[in-house]
Parts: C-alpha cells; structure tokens; sequence
C-alpha cells in the first residue's frame, strides 16, 4: 500500500479524537492540554479534569471557529499548528465588559474577591481584576478576548461505526459513555441510558446537546432515550434442612 493510498483526511461532521496543547500567541503561555504531564509542568494542572484525547465532531462549534476548520482539514495521525486570529478565537475585546461593582455586593453573596477569581454577579460570568476598599473592578470579556491564539494537535482516529458514534457523542457531551448503549436505522437512533443519568442533574441539562448532536451526525432523524427498569430475578428459595 502506497503513502497516499493510506492517507485519511477529516472533513466536517467527522467524530474524532484529538490531542493538543494550546497557547497565547504572545509569551506562548500555555492555557490548555490533553496532557496530564505538560499541564503540571506549566502550572495548569486540574486535579478535577481528565487529561486524555478529546471527542470532537468536526464543525459542531465545540472549539474556536479557527480550530474547527484547521480540523476540517487536518490528516489522522500528521500533527499539525494553526495560529488562529482573535475574530476566529475568543472574538474582539470590549472595554465596556470591564465594570466596576461596589464590593458590598460580593459580601452579600458571601464572597470575597480576589484577583483572578471567576464570579457570576447577575447571571454574568467575569474575571476579577482588581480590588479596592469600596469597588470591585470585573472583567466581563469572553476568556482570551482579543489574544491570538496557537493550536498544537493531532488527529488520533476518526470514529467509525454508528454505535461507536454515538457513544462518542454521549462522551463528549455528557463526560463518559459507560452503560451506554444504542441502535441506530436510517430513521432513528435508539440511546438506551445508564441507570444514574435517572438521578443525574448534569444528565438533565446535557441531553438536549446530544440529542442536537446526534442529529448533526446522522442527519434528520428520530432520536429516543430510553431509560430501562429491568426486573429483578428471583433467587430461588432455599431448601429446608431435613
């Protein structure tokens, strides 16, 4: 088999697996791994992550534009770096997302702010960015607003097979794809769920995006979630002794 005949190429609406590392364009500061090692060695290490390659559907809008095409064109297994633009990252800066808030209302949420903390005040996520005796200065911008951006990664696999597919899409959505199991036709894709997505809250608000991008990769179909209540059997009863 020749090199070009073994040659596969990524398109959109592809499920693979990626590895990379991410960084600020200016000072290559690094902000993102799926290495466990690398993040420990720059400091970014997250004991409550899970470092491993990554389910992407190619063009799901999961990453920054910039990163979705280089993707979109990417070979499985060449590592490949693509220098994205702030318009194709985290978009342009606004200086009026910077606001000042009096520090009596983080008391009444019983927090005490420090520089760089994320905080939510009114159903808005920022950064603090600096504290003073009476104000709080918040930084409402989109993370890496206005920073280039560079990617370094590589396509480890496209997922081929339709179960394998949509228990890809339930690890990229939801966290993990263990218990779950599927069916797929042309004209419905079948998900039977694990007994904890009964209880789980994340499963609740996650659903809706698998069920979005399930039919981003099959196309226009039915989807059904099932939830299994198997009965117990019976044991049989023991025999009296004599």
């Amino acid at each position: 088999m020749t090199k070009e005949s073994s040659t596969v190429k990524v398109s959109k609406g592809d499920i693979v697996h990626v590895e990379y590392d991410a960084y600020i364009a200016e000072g290559g500061m690094l902000f993102d791994t799926t290495n466990p090692d690398k993040a420990k060695e720059a400091g970014i290490f997250n004991e409550n992550l899970t470092y491993k390659p990554l389910p992407l559907l190619v063009g799901g809008g999961r990453v920054f534009p910039g990163l979705d095409e280089a993707l979109a064109d990417a070979t499985v297994g060449e590592k490949a770096t693509v220098d994205i633009p702030p318009e194709k990252a985290a978009g342009p800066r606004d200086p009026k997302l910077v606001e000042n808030i009096a520090l009596r209302e983080f008391f009444r949420q019983e927090i005490r702010p420090e520089i760089g903390m994320e905080v939510n005040m009114k159903n808005r996520v920022g950064t603090v960015v600096a504290v003073t005796n009476r104000m709080v200065r918040v930084d409402f911008n989109r993370r890496f607003a206005g920073a280039a951006l560079k990617y370094e990664f590589t396509v480890l696999d496209k997922v081929e097979g339709d179960e394998a597919k949509v228990l890809a899409i339930c690890e990229m959505d939801y966290g993990s794809s263990e218990g779950f199991r599927a069916t797929v036709t042309p004209e419905k894709v079948v998900l039977y769920l694990p007994d904890v997505c009964k209880y789980d809250q994340k499963w609740l608000l996650t659903k809706y995006k698998v069920v979005a991008d399930l039919r981003e990769a099959f196309g226009a179909v039915n989807v059904e979630l099932v939830e299994e209540y198997l009965k117990k059997e019976e044991k049989p009863a023991e025999e009296s002794p004599a």
